[in-house]
């Protein structure tokens, strides 16, 4: 019985893990492509899980789900095209300080658009109840949340590392004097970057929103979850964020079931533990600067 009970905190964490991927991915792409730290991106979260509950109580929760990475990937255009790109070869604390002013913006009007008391996501009947298997038992929904996550872990690989689109991001991760050089404009790449980056924190807000509060704070508290995960994996290192977010969910997961008060500390041990050894993130790579 207790393997069996470990055994399914072991996939909970898989599952927590994928939830921090999705805010994650999109933070370092972000920062490793134009150098700036989007202290937003929570912002974009909680307007996802909004957005997704909004359409929800109308059209069903498939319609939230798929409009809100639309609608918030329009946000995210706009923010990179009036805001963001100004600061892509500015001082970086001027980014922290806008980004950050943005973030406290986005909360109060969330707040005056949805009130402040939290609001109640269900999930679809079909996703309620648990699956058995032996003698584990899993939530239907948690174990469809990690094969999603899973679908499109899979499908942002293939876009960084099968097309041309991927060719020339990598590219100008590590070297954007050369991709300079021969006559590509960066720009437009960073625009679809951002809009990737919060599209996908959008999906992990309304695809999170059933097992989690959905409250106007809620994009400031996975801001910190998500800078250690980006941290522990390396910058500019695909593999290195996703290791890291599954790491730090497993980890938590395991923990928790073992010791519940120090489920939160443990995540900040792991960071301290894996920059003794690599300063870098465990798959962390040098970058250049986004010019």
């Amino acid at each position: 019985m207790e393997f069996t009970f470990f055994l399914e905190q072991l996939v909970n964490g898989l599952v927590l893990g994928g939830y921090y991927l999705l805010l994650a991915l999109g933070l370092s792409l972000i920062f490793s492509v134009g150098g700036v730290v989007n202290l937003a991106h929570g912002a974009f979260y909680a307007i996802g899980a909004y957005v997704s509950l909004e359409v929800a109580n109308r059209f069903g929760f498939a319609a939230g789900v798929a409009m809100a990475p639309v609608a918030v990937g329009v946000l995210g255009m706009l923010f990179e095209r009036f805001l963001l790109r100004r600061f892509y070869t500015a001082d970086p604390i001027l980014s922290l300080l806008v980004t950050f002013g943005l973030a406290m913006v986005a909360e109060q009007a969330i707040r005056m658009i949805w009130g402040a008391a939290p609001l109640a996501s269900s999930m679809p009947a079909g996703f309620k109840g648990n699956v058995t298997v032996g003698d584990f038992l899993f939530s239907r929904y948690r174990l469809f949340l990690l094969l999603l996550v899973m679908v499109l872990l899979t499908g942002v690989w293939l876009l960084l590392h099968k097309t041309s689109f991927g060719r020339v991001v990598r590219a100008g991760v590590q070297r954007p004097d050369m991709v300079a050089a021969l006559g590509i404009r960066l720009q437009p790449y960073m625009t679809a970057i951002v809009v990737l980056g919060v599209a996908t924190a959008a999906l992990g807000g309304a695809l999170f929103g059933p097992i989690t509060i959905v409250h106007p704070a809620m994009g400031i508290e996975i801001m910190t979850v998500a800078f250690v995960v980006v941290v522990i994996g390396g910058l500019g290192s695909f593999w290195g964020v996703v290791l890291a977010a599954m790491l730090v969910g497993v980890v938590r997961g395991i923990t928790i079931y073992f010791l519940p008060a120090a489920g939160e500390a443990s995540m900040y041990i792991l960071m301290i533990l894996v920059l003794l050894f690599r300063p870098r993130g465990l798959l962390g790579e040098r970058i250049e600067r986004f010019e």
